[in-house]
């Protein structure tokens, strides 16, 4: 098989059917694709309309259907695909994760095929990702830092400015090129790098395992690489509830970071990490309400971050809790 493409669904299924009526089209620009959707325990009759969406549209020889019981998160759904594949006779050169939530512009698997093949040292490559008209969205990013996190948590133009090199999610450019790491809305991977590497990590659940992937595939010596060539419509935040509009950051989404921090640098980089984040967050809270200037960080952010912190939560290594299965605990 040259080509895995693995979706992930959960509670988006008619978003997930117009993904693969995108998809559909792109069958025959590379040889070899298999398309693997993933229904993540959504509860509803959402398997069965996505198989049905299959059967009725003549699907069935290059894409099949995965459902599971309970939500697995990003993470957990993507690896119930991805392990059997690799353990099959024929396995994947490569492996792309594509959101439920996407549309594949024309040649899309192929400009990311085209490039891995002529680049065997790269491990991982990422999609431009843009808006249904064309407006591109941030997707090459730098590795979280102390820095970083207090910039992009004050947002004043000077600071900003004065930190630039340490900007998580630096201005879009139409170049290719290395990235510290891409978003996991598509995201394509080398086998060998599953290999080196490992399946995500489901300690995650969903939420920062495409930074802990990118991070740990550059350790390994595989490198990420920006390709927007490969364009794809990311309708943002669709199967997660987070987008674009100031809305209360999950938990999980905070552990995620935290577990992150911790397993990635140690427990004083991760220490130094959220006391920048809450300072960052601090001064902007004063600046509106000194200023009057719109709230655009999320509800309650500031007592969120304090909350989930190490500094509240402590430095050990913890797995984030799946809310799908924390109601059956006891």
């Amino acid at each position: 098989m040259k080509l895995l493409v693995v979706i992930v669904s959960y509670r988006v299924v008619d978003l997930t059917i117009d993904c693969l009526h995108s998809v559909a089209n792109e069958i025959a620009s590379v040889p070899g694709i298999h398309v693997a959707v993933c229904e993540n325990g959504t509860g509803d009759d959402s398997a069965q309309r996505i198989q049905k969406a299959i059967d009725e549209n003549g699907w069935a020889s290059w894409c099949t259907l995965t459902p599971l019981e309970v939500n697995l998160g990003f993470t957990g759904g993507n690896n119930a695909v991805i392990r059997p594949a690799l353990q099959a006779d024929d396995p994947p050169e490569y492996v792309l994760l594509l959101n439920a939530d996407t549309i594949v512009r024309p040649n899309a698997f192929k400009a990311l095929v085209d490039f891995m093949d002529k680049n065997p040292k790269v491990g991982i490559a990422g999609s431009r990702l843009e808006d249904p008209d064309g407006t591109p969205q941030r997707s090459a990013f730098r590795f979280q830092s102390p820095l970083g996190e207090f910039e992009g948590n004050f947002k004043l133009g000077l600071v900003s400015r004065l930190l630039s090199r340490w900007i998580v999610a630096p201005p879009v450019v139409n170049d290719t090129f290395e990235t510290d790491w891409v978003s996991g809305a598509s995201i394509f991977i080398r086998r060998q790098v599953l290999l080196d590497v490992g399946l995500l990590d489901e300690g995650y659940f969903t939420y920062f395992d495409d930074i802990d992937y990118c991070f740990n595939a550059k350790k390994k010596g595989w490198p990420t690489w920006y390709v927007p060539a490969s364009r794809v419509v990311h309708l943002v935040g669709q199967s997660t509830g987070v987008n674009s509009k100031p809305k209360r950051l999950p938990p999980y989404m905070l552990d995620a970071r935290r577990r992150h921090f911790l397993k990635n640098y140690g427990p004083l980089y991760a220490a130094a990490a959220d006391a920048c984040m809450i300072l960052g967050l601090s001064l902007w809270r004063l600046r509106v309400v000194l200023t009057g200037k719109r709230d655009t960080a999320a509800p309650h952010a500031l007592a969120d971050s304090i909350r989930h912190s190490v500094f509240l939560k402590g430095f050990a290594l913890q797995d984030v809790e799946n809310p799908a299965l924390a109601g059956n605990r006891g």
